[in-house]
């Protein structure tokens, strides 16, 4: 029995070619810090013999569907308890540090404890301001750069979501738990901090990645939906309110001079 896994997609129409996925930068404070988001290609490998896994079809379509984030910092952290028991993180780096110490807080943040998914495993985040937009029904999921090898390997995880990005555009962050606390946890600016991908409608469809404007109709947007995790603990509860704000197009490709 033949299985047809072709599926039929439209010659033309807004589904017809590749997902459209913009980027951005939410602030432009130091945004000569942050590189763009990346392909996830391995180039630069062995394709002289014709059964190599780098000319794999399965690999190259896997490897072209995620985009990974760098570090824009050099990070190099403990953590610890003052003597009344407080968690705290330690700059480990000290005055050698790239970053100046009244500075790493604004970078990294020890999320309250009470908030830690498990007593034992304390939860820092990274503030970032990537962000991501498309036209039509698309999915991001955030996960680990698990194609990437570390020497060193990190004392930890990091969080993964999966959101409807067309509706709910937000800056990303990054979010680690911590496992083995006695360990440091050391990141390297220029490594891969953790993937995305993105999900339309039709699993064979390429993504087309092109940095977006960040329009009035955008940021009037994002102002709208911004902020009300602080207020509500579901805010998919309120993606069809957000759907009903939502101007029919926010993704407009940013042209250089």
């Amino acid at each position: 029995m033949e299985i047809n896994l072709t599926v039929e997609r439209p010659e033309e129409g807004p589904k017809s070619g590749p997902v459209n996925i913009g980027w951005f930068l939410t602030r432009d404070k130091g945004a000569v810090l942050y590189d763009p988001p990346e392909r996830v290609s391995f180039r630069q490998t062995n394709k002289s013999h014709a059964k190599s896994a780098s000319r794999c079809p399965a690999v190259i379509q896997l490897e072209s569907r995620y985009f990974m984030i760098k570090s824009p910092y050099d990070i190099n952290l403990g953590f610890g308890r003052d003597d009344k028991g407080k968690a705290h993180l330690i700059n480990r780096s000290g005055t050698a540090s790239t970053i100046r110490a009244n500075k790493l807080n604004e970078v990294m943040t020890l999320v309250a404890e009470n908030e830690w998914r498990y007593p034992d495993r304390p939860t820092v985040q990274m503030g970032l301001p990537y962000c991501f937009i498309a036209d039509e029904l698309v999915y991001i999921t955030q996960l680990s750069a698990f194609a990437h090898y570390r020497k060193d390997p990190m004392p930890g995880t990091i969080f993964g979501g999966r959101f409807l990005l067309n509706v709910w555009p937000r800056a990303l962050m990054w979010a680690f738990e911590w496992h083995e606390p006695t360990k440091d946890l050391v990141i390297k600016r220029g490594e891969p901090l953790f993937y995305v991908q993105f999900e339309a409608e039709g699993p064979d469809r390429a993504i087309q990645m092109v940095e977006a404007e960040k329009t009035p109709a955008l940021e009037k947007y994002m102002e709208q939906i911004g902020g009300v995790v602080s207020y509500v603990n579901q805010t998919f509860g309120l993606f069809k309110a957000a759907e009903a704000l939502r101007p029919k197009k926010l993704l407009t490709p940013k042209v250089r001079d």
